[in-house]
């Protein structure tokens, strides 16, 4: 995986939280109601298991998604948070410390049952669509490889309004994706792309 990418996306993340600290806009989303909106979509990947779960936040920022999970989950899960930014870290142990467990090198032998990435393929910068599909496919190699039960991810779609997408940021063909995903990951995939954001998310279940 390009290093020069990984350290584009730390510094961008790093400076939102810093400017903006551990809210919706700390790590580049416009408000909660639209984040909450996310994490609903994501955690359809877990509709119809009722034990304890354990979960990965693949990309977690300040630890947001805990608000969405608590009231929703009733404390039957596991919570793990992973990001590359030493800030978001910092900020998600400030303000969750009893909620989660956050760390920015994951565990040679760490596995959950199910991972979500909100956001993780968005902002790509400068770098080409060539570059950018690549790492997002080996991200997607390590997130069914850590999970057990399934994983789920979001993508700014292609089909955007052309007036509103902006050249620092990625926009994914939906077929395309799904179709990466079915071909390597699972016989279980949902696209989801009927909610009112300029996004898709996909559900892969194993």
């Amino acid at each position: 995986m390009s290093e020069n990418i990984i350290k584009q996306v730390n510094a961008y993340y790093t400076k939102r939280i810093s400017e903006f600290g551990a809210t919706p806009r700390g790590v580049d989303w416009n408000g909660e109601d639209s984040q909450f909106m996310r994490f609903s979509q994501l955690m359809k990947v877990a509709d119809g298991f009722n034990e304890q779960f354990s979960i990965l936040d693949f990309g977690c920022g300040y630890g947001g998604m805990i608000d969405y999970l608590k009231p929703k989950y009733d404390n039957n899960y596991n919570y793990f948070g992973f990001d590359i930014s030493e800030e978001m870290i910092k900020a998600a142990k400030l303000k969750y410390a009893e909620d989660g467990i956050f760390f920015n090198k994951i565990p040679l032998d760490f596995q959950a049952d199910f991972i979500v990435a909100s956001g993780l393929f968005n902002v790509r910068q400068d770098t080409s669509d060539g570059e950018w599909w690549k790492y997002i496919t080996q991200t997607l190699d390590q997130l069914n490889s850590l999970s057990r039960l399934g994983f789920s991810f979001n993508v700014l779609t292609s089909y955007s309004d052309s007036e509103c997408m902006k050249d620092y940021l990625y926009y994914a063909k939906p077929e395309q994706v799904f179709e990466f995903c079915k071909v390597n990951y699972s016989k279980h995939v949902a696209l989801l792309h009927d909610y009112p954001l300029y996004e898709f998310t996909l559900l892969v279940k194993k």
